[in-house]
């Protein structure tokens, strides 16, 4: 079978690799062409765009390059004719890929969503617009499944693949022996996957660092980002490392992350962390309106706890990271309390294979669709 894939970020990119490779193992005609990035070409797959040409935060940055993405958008709906695939992948990125869900329909091209739009956090509504053009829909988080009930929408729970790429992956050894030993406490520092969110972290992580002297902390880069975004005069006690974001979870002590997957990611390394994020003030105006939940990072949504410090807009500042960082070095209470948050979260995800399930889901009822069409 064809299979188009589209996903707008550095971690739908992972996630759709991983997906790839599942479906290559159970379809042995198995054909792939996306919009992603280098994961998922290493995967085997065509890459048409990179998302790093279409990955936008922010109600300002979106209309800034309101043009460009609708030429893009034009550009993905001709290849997606011109390819006739037997089904659209969708990964997250809402705003793009809804268009695609509903454009894909038109021409009766099957619609499979994986990794849900976070539809419950904000204008729910949506998910009746989701339920109208999406034919499955692969759900990560276990409170996902009951939110799609309230639509009259049986969507299938498939575990979560973050769980399966921290599992599998294997770590680089030269590198963890360059710090298993090291005399200073280290911190992680992951400042985020896409450029707006590193323009407004970065600095304010940057004034915490040169706060502790005597730790030392490693600055999570990655490649899908220009090097001038990590050129900045770091203090002495702080070094980048470019897509070494695993290896520097599996030695530090406390880590400083944006929100978004990578709280996932440093919770299932049983890393002690303070949650950020900043955006633009009227990104921020309008968003905080419409957004109606309790916390914003994954791992106190899914544990639906306060298991770690969530700072936002001004309050994610120098004086309130500092004050969380050295509280998850050096206050072993608070470190045990995150740490049994992180067992809850665990219990919470199950021990499912999202990949591989997923990738049988979808082959099973395109199969299924085929004999009744």
């Amino acid at each position: 079978m064809k299979y188009y894939l589209i996903a707008g970020e550095r971690s739908g990119d992972l996630h759709g690799s991983n997906l790839i490779k599942a479906l290559a193992q159970h379809d042995d005609s198995a054909q792939f062409r996306v919009w992603g990035g280098d994961y998922m070409k290493a995967a085997g797959a065509d890459l048409v765009v990179h998302y790093r040409n279409i990955a936008l935060m922010g109600l300002l940055e979106v209309l800034k390059n309101l043009r460009i993405l609708t030429n893009y958008l034009k550009q993905c709906k001709s290849d997606i004719l011109n390819y006739r695939p037997d089904v659209v992948i969708l990964i997250d990125f809402a705003g793009f890929n809804l268009k695609i869900a509903a454009y894909a329909k038109t021409k009766g091209i099957r619609v499979f969503y994986y990794i849900s739009p976070k539809v419950w956090a904000w204008n729910t509504s949506r998910a009746w617009k989701m339920k109208k053009y999406v034919d499955r829909m692969f759900v990560i988080l276990p409170f996902e499944k009951a939110f799609y009930k309230k639509f009259d929408w049986d969507v299938d729970y498939v575990g979560n693949p973050v769980a399966d790429a921290v599992a599998g992956y294997r770590i680089d050894e030269n590198f963890r022996k360059q710090y298993e030993n090291y005399d200073l406490p280290l911190v992680a520092v992951l400042p985020g996957s896409r450029r707006q969110e590193v323009a407004k972290m970065l600095p304010v992580m940057l004034e915490v660092i040169a706060r502790f002297p005597d730790y030392q902390f490693l600055i999570a880069g990655v490649s899908s980002l220009p090097a001038e975004v990590y050129k900045n005069i770091y203090p002495d006690n702080a070094t980048v490392h470019i897509d070494k974001t695993y290896e520097i979870l599996s030695v530090a002590k406390a880590a400083i992350v944006t929100s978004g997957t990578a709280t996932l990611e440093t919770a299932l390394w049983n890393v002690p962390q303070v949650v950020g994020y900043k955006t633009g003030r009227l990104t921020y105006a309008i968003g905080s309106r419409l957004v109606s939940i309790k916390y914003f990072s994954l791992v106190n949504l899914i544990a639906d706890e306060n298991v770690v410090t969530e700072l936002l807009q001004d309050a994610c500042n120098v004086e309130t990271l500092s004050h969380e960082i050295r509280l998850l070095t050096e206050d072993e209470g608070r470190r045990s309390r995150v740490f049994e948050g992180y067992q809850k979260v665990r219990r919470i995800l199950g021990n499912e294979t999202a990949s591989d399930k997923t990738a049988r889901l979808m082959i099973a009822y395109l199969n299924e669709s085929a004999q009744l069409s």
